[in-house]
This record gives structure tokens, sequence and C-alpha cells, in this order.
């Protein structure tokens, strides 16, 4: 994103100092493009020269994406907010262009860079939502009452996790989170961790420090990574065959698919059949069983 707002603006920037420092367009070369601009509004007003042009293209795509970039830098919301609004004023300035000048290469390659911008400014948007996601374990006041059944859950935003304390809540049972050793968290993570889900490689994990075969039931939370068992929970599977005796699971995911390949990855590791499944569906920190 960063990228962008500082590409686009201080691209537009210096093409409106060239425009305001020889309004003619000669120095650029631009001069035969002024008559494309009659068939704009007021064009024997404003647009007998490239002053107006080059006040405008300052203040839509020069400053504005430049202000963007000051408030990334400063990692404030509204940055990631109005670099993605910018790249739809930019694809908007370029169909004004569309209209005026025949089809050309310029025009459509700064089209294709605001769509790109926009996009971009989405998906940070997304990923800045997930980042400042977060879980409060003091709402759940039954975790932990209980004797007989675990919760384990791996979670790498915090939507497994929410999803995996309001069931040990509702179980009255103990929890435990499985801890990789890689990192994880954040858009970085989410790189790193979609490697290891596309090689479906074990992702190393802290020891589990827990006697697993006290409990008469575990009930798994876990979130699939590009259409598999996430990395983390397979190796805790792997660690802890043999100990658990009885489990449910939670499959957590962006799709509308159910799974059921990563509840059985996970019975033939474990050496067990599950008693209980849930495929449970996750946008945007909202849940729905499917």
């Amino acid at each position: 994103m960063i990228f962008w707002t500082l590409f686009i603006g201080t691209g537009a920037v210096g093409g409106s100092v060239m425009m305001l420092a020889d309004p003619s367009g000669k120095l650029m070369g631009m001069d035969a493009m002024l008559p494309f601009f009659k068939v704009l509004p007021f064009a024997d007003v404003l647009f007998n020269d490239f002053v107006f042009s080059g006040i405008a293209l300052l203040i839509v795509n020069g400053l504005t994406n430049l202000t963007a970039a000051v408030l990334l830098f400063k990692k404030k919301k509204l940055g990631v907010i109005l670099g993605g609004i910018f790249g739809v004023t930019l694809m908007l300035w370029i169909c004004i262009q569309f209209y005026m000048f025949p089809l050309n290469f310029m025009s459509t390659i700064y089209f294709v860079f605001g769509f790109l911008q926009a996009a971009t400014g989405y998906a940070a948007l997304v990923f800045l939502k997930q980042e400042t996601f977060c879980v409060n374990e003091e709402n759940y006041k039954n975790v932990g009452t209980g004797e007989d059944t675990l919760v384990v859950y791996f979670s790498r935003m915090g939507y497994v996790k929410k999803l995996a304390y309001e069931t040990a809540d509702r179980l009255c049972a103990d929890i435990y989170e499985v801890k990789a050793a890689e990192k994880t968290d954040g858009t970085a993570g989410f790189w790193w961790c979609g490697r290891y889900g596309m090689h479906r490689w074990d992702m190393p994990i802290n020891p589990p420090k827990i006697d697993f075969e006290k409990y008469k039931k575990a009930v798994i939370c876990t979130p699939i990574w590009v259409f598999s068992l996430c990395a983390p929970m397979r190796s805790f599977c792997k660690a802890t065959a043999g100990k658990i005796k009885s489990a449910d699971y939670i499959i957590v995911h962006h799709t509308g698919g159910k799974y059921l390949s990563a509840a059985k990855e996970m019975d033939e590791i474990l050496a067990i059949k599950h008693d209980g499944f849930k495929s449970v569906r996750c946008r945007k920190g909202k849940f729905k069983e499917l």
C-alpha cells in the first residue's frame, strides 16, 4: 500500500509541477494533446493550457496519495482506507482520459495501477482487521472449572481462539493453546504460513507440557490452511498420538467446504475415530456452522 501511494503520489506531483512550470505543454511534448480537452465542459475557460489540469492532478492524485503514505508510515488505519479510495479515484481519473483520448498504453496501464492500488487497499484493510481482532479471556468464567474435558486450539489471528474459548466455557473444560515456534502472526505470518500450507509441511511447535491422558475427551479446534489441516495442529497431533482417548473436531475456515479430509487426517495421526465434528465458516469474525 505504501508503494502504491508513493508511486502514484510522487508521479502526480512531478507531472503537475511540469504542467505548471510550462502551461503550454511543449516542455513535455504534451501541447498536441490540448485539442482533445475540447470535449470537456468549460473547455474554452479551463483547458486553453495545462494550468487547471496541473492543479487538478496535484490535488486529486498527488497530495492525496502522499497524505495517505504519511498516514501509512504512522500506521494509521485511515491511511489504509484512504489509500484504497485513492486507487478508485485514479481509475475514475483515467476513465475521463478514456473519454478524451484514443485508446493508449499509458492510460490503460495507469487504470490497472489504480485497480491494483484499490485491491491492495481492500486486502490491507482485511489484514488490519484480522490483526486487531482480540479475545478477552476473562469473559469466559467457566473455563477450567471441569475435570474431564480439554479444548485444544491453534489460532493465528484470534478467530479460532474465540471459538475455542466459547466451547470451553460451555463445557466447563480446561483449555490448551498449541503454540508454533515459527512466526505466524501478522501479514508476514500469513504468507509464511501459506508456504507451510501449500507443501503440507509440519511446523515446529512448543513441546506440549500437559497430561493429556487424564482427560476423557479432547475438543480440537483448528483452522484450515490452503484447504488442509494447519501445520501446527498436524505437528501437535503427531506429538500426542496415543495420548488422546477420544476427540471431537471443530474445523474453522473461510470457504463453504466441510473439510472432512482434515478430520480424517487427524484420526489417522491420533489413531482414533472422532466422536463429533463441526465445520465452521468464519468471515471477518462472524461464524456460521455448515
